[in-house]
């Protein structure tokens, strides 16, 4: 996907590195810090509403291989079918 997006990866507003959210501000954070933080939402997403409450949208504009790994991620680790995409418009 970088190949035929050259000009959004050399934009000067284009993030370097991850942020997080502290009371309303964003910050700097490592990428554990901020995959862990990604993961404990995913789980209480999940533990709140079950499978069937949360999906996955994913675009037309990513891989074959990029939606393919979306839609795995959504099944086995979401444990939903709720998958959407912009390929069926």
């Amino acid at each position: 996907m970088a190949r035929t997006r050259q000009a959004a990866n050399a934009a000067r507003e284009r993030l370097t590195q991850p942020l997080v959210r502290d009371d309303g501000v964003l910050r700097p954070a490592s990428w554990d810090e901020a995959l862990d933080r990604a993961a404990v939402g995913f789980q209480a997403a999940v533990a709140r509403s079950g499978g069937s409450g949360v999906g996955m949208f994913s675009c037309s504009k990513a891989t074959n291989e990029m939606n393919y790994a979306a839609q795995r991620f959504a099944r086995t680790v979401l444990g939903t079918n709720n998958i959407d995409s912009c390929n069926r418009t």
